[in-house]
């Protein structure tokens, strides 16, 4: 990237800014005749000085009143031109600087993506994510501005100099006596506030590093206790910002001052030498009203110019620490990235490295002159102790890291010099701790296969957004940014051996199975939702369990009762009084089961059921009752959590409301009291409390308001909850809940377990694991994986690897934290699947190097010897002590 910020706009936006030039210098012959047309209309139109009426312009005649109207309607005129030049000046000004800005957001992005590894040690996601958001985000209208804003502004200001002179020498002196000042000292103060700006610039970074590692390291402060002393570092943090920031405005104030006070000495020196002129009859008054308004007008154009060369300089700087911080030491070229060879060249023949060297960021080594050779195709083990050098050869090659010195060939292929096009699909790594990205699993499990966009997307004719799609391709190809459609068929189905997505998911469900990851998938998949209309033959399959699972409910005595079905005119003893009112799974946060008591359409169905009064008196009796029971007891007592529609939190509000009520008085008391006890009896489960509220005429009364919240259901709400229904698949419900199509009933023992049994039963006589893995795959895994557990985050980044399967699979400890068993099935399932691949594994139980064809010994940096286990294990005492 270029160093200076001008170099920059002029490389990417020439033609903007000429256009921008052109167009100012096009609109200083307006903006003349708009100064002049004033003295016209005084001396001329008003006073009639030096002309005679009638007067004759082009065959038409005027008398004064007609000379007044027709000057004052040419200067209304040029007021609209000038302001129209002006208009189209800044909007072009806008979307120039916006485009640039966004291909200056682009290229930082895209250098992100190709900093070295060791980069990312000494910078912070804290420190690296403000600077391509809000530290350029200035950049954007000063690159808009940088030429077109001093020309035309500038240009805006010879004019009214020009006029100035034009009318009277003197008068123009008065005016600009006192810039020279101003050109002076602002830009010896503006020197300073742009120092002290790269030093907040600086600090504010450290925060934001601060606030990223807070974040990360959260856990850790709730453990030792540490949140003061961070409150403590914070502040201090805030601390230096403040001190620098408050230099900063004092600063700016003082600029600001001066040149406020300057711009208003000059009225005083028009009154005083333009009035004298005047009276002595040596200057006209219409002159001196122009040379006045002229003045004025100089007040714009000079502070913009002077606010101006303040941006240019806070840009300036914010630019040139932007591009240094995006240039650090090794960075690959983009061609790197970007090259894509007509064939992928696969790894064959043998892996050779010669006189690798590389040292960490600290210049310690970690590989000295290593050499190593091991024929492809075959199971190599890596093996040493801790700070041998593992890591380190591991990921040099992968090519994750560049050494400093060395060769390193797979057959024919170089890989120093092989792009990423080559590197990325014939490599997999995979270390301690992968990466898993905020979206569904499925999309992190096919992460490794989207290299390029191979099928276009399929669009709908919906003219608006073909529209849209069309201008924003225009705006990408003008931006350099990425040509690439985000929303193609991304996956490389040859690359995974299969032919389509339907052959890919069975292939998914093998891999995860390779990881023992695909029990885990299983229940998200059940305790995920799917759209009908999108996949009717799954909802077909999920309708079909549901009937086979009431058949073997009903055919088993020992288990009919422990599931209550729903049903339309019969009340569920184990669902809530708010599930039991909806019949239904609500959609989106219409009906919010937690505060069903403040929706104003319940409301409306509680008074047209004359429940309204029923619910007050059984929440009234639910608080009475839980304050009796409930208020000697400690929080963490258990029936806390059997009762767990009221909390400790909520007890004493509740008991001072009863203090301040009765039940006769129950219809009078404040709204949010009512709404308090309203709130109670819709988390009301009657089978697990037992509270005696719910009686049977409760019931019946439920049923009936549950027919009338259907039937009046307004139009906007329609879609707001997703009825219970035999024969149809429940769009909000989960799969498992789809198929249980009821609640468990409370108080059977082991009720939960048997059920649990009966529906695996179903599953596997339907069929139906496999289609509910695929469903799984659509699980979001949250941000970096945290609705993962570590051992998921950790198979789902192997199973990623394999998928795509690769030439070369380098495991790096990556089973470490598994248990033994665990760590020994998924090892030999992956050298049965990679039978004729190459397997390159640092382990970190070398006794398991048995399994392995041959074997590699590291230590200080070096490949100290290599060959079989048998031959290691009979003569290398290296290698006997590290699988002692």
């Amino acid at each position: 990237m270029e160093h200076s910020i001008y170099k920059y706009i002029l490389r990417h936006s020439k033609k903007q800014q000429i256009i921008l030039t052109l167009l100012s210098c096009a609109s200083f012959p307006f903006l003349y005749y708009y100064l002049e047309l004033p003295k016209i209309i005084i001396d001329q139109a008003i006073q009639a000085k030096d002309i005679i009426f009638p007067i004759e312009y082009y065959g038409v005649e005027l008398d004064q009143t007609e000379f007044l109207y027709a000057s004052v309607g040419l200067f209304l005129v040029l007021v609209i031109i000038n302001q129209t030049f002006k208009y189209i000046i800044n909007v072009y000004q806008g979307i120039s600087g916006e485009r640039m800005l966004r291909r200056l957001r682009y290229e930082l992005y895209s250098r992100i993506l190709r900093f070295p590894l060791p980069t990312f040690r000494k910078k912070s996601p804290g420190e690296i994510i403000p600077m391509i958001t809000a530290e350029v985000e200035p950049l954007g209208g000063f690159i808009g501005e940088a030429f077109a804003l001093p020309a035309f502004q500038g240009g805006y200001l010879i004019v009214i100099m020009s006029f100035l002179l034009v009318q009277n020498v003197y008068m123009a002196l008065a005016a600009i006596a006192l810039y020279p000042l101003q050109a002076y000292f602002i830009p010896k103060m503006q020197k300073k506030v742009n120092l002290l700006g790269k030093e907040r610039v600086r600090l504010v970074r450290i925060m934001s590093d601060r606030i990223g590692e807070t974040v990360s390291g959260v856990q850790e402060v709730h453990v030792h206790d540490t949140s003061n002393y961070f409150r403590a570092l914070f502040t201090r943090q805030l601390g230096l910002v403040f001190n620098v920031r408050y230099r900063i405005y004092v600063l700016k104030f003082i600029i600001k001052f001066l040149n406020n006070f300057i711009q208003q000495l000059g009225p005083f020196f028009f009154y005083a030498f333009g009035g004298t002129m005047v009276i002595q009859g040596n200057l006209e008054i219409g002159t001196l009203v122009a040379a006045i308004s002229a003045h004025k007008e100089m007040a714009a154009p000079w502070k913009e110019l002077l606010a101006y060369y303040q941006r240019r300089e806070d840009a300036r700087i914010k630019y040139e620490q932007v591009v240094e911080q995006f240039e650090p030491a090794g960075m690959r070229e983009e061609t790197h990235q970007t090259n894509e060879p007509e064939t992928i060249p696969h790894l064959t023949g043998e892996l050779a490295a010669h006189n690798i060297v590389l040292s960490d960021d600290t210049g310690s080594p970690q590989l000295e002159g290593l050499n190593v050779r091991f024929p492809l195709g075959k199971r190599v083990a890596l093996v040493g102790s801790a700070g041998s050098g593992r890591e380190a050869l591991t990921q040099v090659l992968a090519r994750l890291i560049d050494p400093h010195r060395g060769t390193i060939r797979a057959g024919e292929v170089d890989l120093r010099a092989a792009p990423e096009a080559v590197t990325g699909r014939r490599i997999s790594y995979v270390g301690q701790s992968g990466y898993v990205f905020n979206t569904t699993l499925g999309e992190n499990l096919f992460f490794g296969l989207k290299h390029r966009p191979l099928h276009e997307q399929e669009l709908d004719h919906d003219e608006e957004e073909a529209e849209f799609r069309e201008k924003d391709r225009q705006e990408v190809r003008i931006t350099g940014n990425s040509t690439d459609d985000y929303g193609a068929d991304w996956i490389d189905y040859e690359s995974a051996g299969v032919t389509d997505k339907h052959a890919l998911d069975h292939k998914a469900i093998e891999v995860l199975s390779m990881v023992e990851l695909d029990n885990d998938v299983y229940q998200f998949g059940l305790r995920s939702s799917l759209d009908p209309d999108e996949d009717h033959e799954t909802a077909g399959q999920i309708l079909a369990a549901r009937r086979l699972f009431y058949e073997k409910l009903e055919a088993d005595p020992g288990l009919k009762d422990l599931v209550e079905a729903f049903q339309p005119d019969k009340y569920n003893t184990n669902a809530t009084i708010g599930e039991n009112l909806l019949f239904g799974t609500p959609v989106g946060n219409a009906f919010d089961l937690e505060r069903l008591a403040e929706n104003a359409y319940v409301q409306k169905i509680l008074d047209r059921s004359n429940l309204t009064d029923t619910f007050l008196k059984m929440g009234y009796q639910v608080a009475s009752l839980m304050v009796e029971l409930f208020a000697d007891l400690p929080p963490d007592h258990e029936f806390f959590q059997l009762y767990s529609f009221i909390s400790s939190e909520e007890l004493p509000e509740y008991q001072a409301i009863l203090n301040r009520t009765s039940l006769e008085d129950i219809s009078h008391m404040r709204e949010e009291d009512r709404l308090k006890f309203l709130s109670l009896p819709f988390k009301v489960i009657p089978s697990r409390h037992r509270l005696g509220v719910v009686t049977d005429e409760v019931q019946d009364s439920i049923i009936a308001a549950r027919k009338l919240f259907a039937e009046n259901l307004p139009d906007h709400l329609k879609d707001s909850v997703a009825f219970f229904d035999a024969n149809a698949y429940n769009l909000a419900a989960n799969i498992q809940d789809n198929i249980l199509f009821g609640k468990i009933a409370f108080g059977f023992a082991q009720a939960a377990e048997k059920i649990g049994a009966l529906l695996s039963s179903v599953v596997n006589e339907l069929d139906l694991k496999k289609t509910i893995i695929r469903v799984g795959l659509n699980y979001n895994v949250g941000a970096a994986g945290s609705r993962l557990n570590e051992n998921q985050r950790q198979k789902l980044c192997i199973a990623r690897a394999i998928i795509k399967r690769p030439d070369l699979l380098i495991m790096s400890q990556s089973t470490a934290s598994f248990d033994a068993r665990t760590q020994q099935k998924i090892l030999e399932n992956i050298l049965n699947e990679f039978e004729g691949r190459t397997v390159l594994w640092s382990l970190e139980k070398p006794e398991m190097a048995y399994l392995f064809d041959h074997i590699l010994i590291i230590g200080g940096g070096k490949i100290i010897d290599s060959g079989s286990y048998e031959d290691l294990k009979a003569g290398n005492p290296a290698f006997q002590k590290l699988t002692a």
